[in-house]
C-alpha cells in the first residue's frame, strides 16, 4: 500500500468489487487502509488465520553459543516471543524474536499490530535461510560493528525488521551490501518500513526508529534508548 490508497481507488485501477476486496484480505468495514501493507488482488485459498502469539524461556545455548563471549546479559533475562506473521508469500506463519523479558508484552503488541495492517516480513527465525540478512532478528550477543562496544542487541533491547528492504547507512557503507536498491525509500515496496506506514508499530510501543537518527540512516533498526 502506498499514501493515497484507497479501497476504491485500488478496485478502479484493477477492476475489482470493494466489497471483495475486503472480504479477501478480512478488512471491517470502516477500517482504513494502513500504507505498507499488503492488499489481496484475488481470493485466497483459505483466509488468514487469527493472529497467535506466546512467550517462552531461552536455553543457554541459545542466548549464547560460545560462553567465551561472556555476553552482557543472562539467558534468564530473555525470553523467545513467538509471534504469527504475514510472509512475503501471503501466508501466515509463526518465528519468533528473543528480547528482554521486559519487553515481551509491546513486541507482542507491535507485531500484533504489523500482522493486522498486513505488513509482510521476510523470514524470522525457526526459518532456516542461507542469507541472514533477510532475518527479522532481535537478541544478538555482538558488538556494534568496527568497535569492541556491545551492541544494544545484546541485551535484547533491540530489534531489526527486514534488513534487506530496510538498510542502515553509514556514509559510504552500506549493510546489508546487496540492499542499495531499497535506499529508494520514495518507493513503497513489499516489506519496507516508512513513517507513515509500518514504523508506528514499534514507536507506539516506546522504541525510537534508526530512520530518523542524523549521522547514519538504520532504517531496520528499533531499540527502547535510542541507540
Amino acid at each position: 500500500m502506498r499514501p493515497g490508497d484507497t479501497l476504491s481507488s485500488i478496485s478502479g485501477r484493477y477492476d475489482v468489487r470493494v466489497s471483495d476486496l475486503r472480504e479477501w484480505n478480512s478488512i471491517p468495514k470502516g477500517e482504513p487502509l494502513r500504507v505498507d501493507g499488503l492488499l489481496r488482488l484475488t481470493a485466497p485459498d483459505e483466509p488468514l488465520p487469527d493472529w497467535r502469539t506466546r512467550v517462552s524461556p531461552v536455553t543457554a545455548a541459545e542466548a549464547n553459543g560460545d560462553p567465551a563471549k561472556e555476553c552482557p546479559v543472562p539467558a534468564t533475562d530473555l525470553r523467545k516471543i513467538w509471534v504469527r506473521y504475514l510472509g512475503f508469500d501471503r501466508r501466515a506463519h509463526d518465528g519468533y524474536v528473543i528480547m528482554h523479558h521486559t519487553l515481551a508484552e509491546p513486541i507482542q503488541r507491535a507485531f500484533g499490530r504489523l500482522y493486522r495492517w498486513r505488513f509482510p516480513i521476510m523470514a524470522m527465525p525457526p526459518m532456516v535461510v542461507e542469507d541472514r540478512s533477510v532475518m527479522t532478528l532481535g537478541y544478538e550477543c555482538r558488538f556494534v560493528a568496527g568497535t569492541t562496544r556491545w551492541s544494544q542487541h545484546s541485551y535484547g533491547l533491540a530489534i531489526d525488521v527486514n534488513p534487506r528492504q530496510n538498510p542502515m547507512l553509514r556514509g559510504d557503507y552500506l549493510d546489508p551490501p546487496n540492499s542499495r536498491t531499497w535506499l529508494a525509500r520514495e518507493r513503497y515496496w513489499p516489506g519496507m518500513m516508512h513513517e507513515d506506514g509500518a514504523v508506528p508499530a514499534f514507536t507506539a510501543e516506546g522504541f525510537y526508529w534508526g530512520g530518523r537518527w542524523k549521522t547514519l540512516l538504520d532504517y531496520m533498526h528499533f531499540s527502547t534508548n535510542d541507540r
